[in-house]
């Protein structure tokens, strides 16, 4: 009824509707049956029974697995994933998010499935494969329930089953993961930020990815900044294998962006030619350069969030902007300095610099709610 009474205020203020004609939809949806919402305290005592109860299957599982013959152990893993799926179903009238859980420990059950029956089975086949059956399992989950927890999963698993393919590449080549390899960070950090700049739904709780973008972007930033301390360096593999690698990691996130955001979306393709950009800067090997282009950067997130009144963008912008000039005090100005002059100079960093970023990111959040 708050957003119900918001967008008639908007409305009658803006001369679409009378009062008369807003205060009869204020009687019709108050007289609506609703049904029951359940508070934070409970969706978390469910989330977390949830969480308990799969794990305590899983570890009863894994304790008698060798008891177990191999007939045993794959009519095992069929009945957890029917079980808990069947349970979900079971309670989809009555308890709602209940349901929602069971059929996500279902999903996550079968995940455990398929890599234990090639585990049965002795199956030395192409492990990300089992990834993509997993995610695959998620979708059509998501297909048939529309459940915000089943999409989720395969938010999660899709990306996963690309990296995955990636790395089973690299180790033919080789190669480590975090060996200057530019392709995964620069994919994950574009997702990442895609997630992040989904927009606003209007039902309560659909925003999930963009807590999961916003979670996943600090690692994958830190991620992408190891890699770019040093000179990339390509995989050696053919040209049309590049070209498909990169085209899935640069294209993917901004295909989806333009799914959710579509002209908007231009900004999201300004931030993968950042992305790219610092991979070429990382050549020169200039720390100065590679600094300023993080902060530019940063004050990019800011600016986005300004322009689209995104509070979220304006708090992660003025963090990377921090912890850049953090980074860029250790290791280029701390050690030109005296053991005293430079720790003087980072409590004047910490002092002087915290309270104009802090006064700074406020003034901003407050334009930004102002532009609402």
């Amino acid at each position: 009824m708050n957003q119900i009474d918001d967008l008639l205020t908007r409305w009658t203020g803006a001369g679409l509707l009378d009062e008369a004609s807003a205060e009869r939809i204020r009687t019709f949806e108050a007289e609506r049956e609703a049904p029951p919402q359940l508070r934070w305290p409970m969706r978390l005592a469910i989330g977390f029974g949830a969480l308990l109860l799969g794990a305590g299957v899983l570890l009863f599982v894994s304790s008698h697995w060798d008891a177990l013959a191999p007939s045993q152990r794959f009519a095992l893993v069929l009945a957890l994933v029917a079980l808990f799926h069947a349970a979900g179903a079971a309670a989809a009238d009555r308890a709602p998010t209940l349901s929602e859980g069971l059929h996500a420990i279902g999903t996550i059950s079968l995940g455990a499935g398929i890599f234990l029956s090639g585990q049965i089975f002795n199956m030395a086949e192409h492990w990300p494969g089992g990834v993509m059956l997993w995610a695959l399992g998620a979708w059509l989950a998501w297909l048939v329930l529309r459940h915000e927890t089943q999409r989720t999963l395969a938010a999660l698993l899709t990306p996963a089953w690309l990296a995955s393919e990636w790395i089973v590449v690299l180790d033919r080549a080789h190669r480590y993961v975090w060996d200057n390899e530019p392709l995964l960070p620069a994919g994950l950090v574009l997702l990442a930020l895609t997630y992040f700049t989904r927009p606003r739904t209007p039902t309560p709780g659909r925003d999930v990815l963009v807590w999961l973008g916003g979670i996943a972007l600090v690692p994958t930033m830190f991620f992408l900044a190891i890699t770019a301390s040093e000179p990339v360096r390509m995989v050696p593999v053919t040209t049309a294998l590049q070209v498909v690698a990169w085209g899935i990691a640069i294209g993917s996130p901004l295909l989806l962006a333009l799914l959710w955001r579509r002209a908007a979306a231009w900004t999201n393709a300004v931030a993968a030619a950042w992305v790219i950009a610092l991979l070429w800067f990382s050549t020169f090997r200039e720390e100065l350069l590679l600094h300023g282009w993080w902060a530019l950067g940063a004050l990019g997130l800011v600016m986005w969030g300004v322009f689209e009144r995104r509070t979220e963008r304006i708090n992660l912008g003025a963090a990377v902007f921090a912890v850049t000039v953090l980074f860029f005090y250790f290791s280029s100005v701390m050690d030109k300095l005296g053991r005293s002059a430079s720790l003087i100079g980072f409590g004047l960093l910490f002092l002087a610099g915290g309270w104009a970023l802090e006064r700074t990111r406020r003034q901003l959040v407050r334009v930004a709610k102002e532009r609402e």
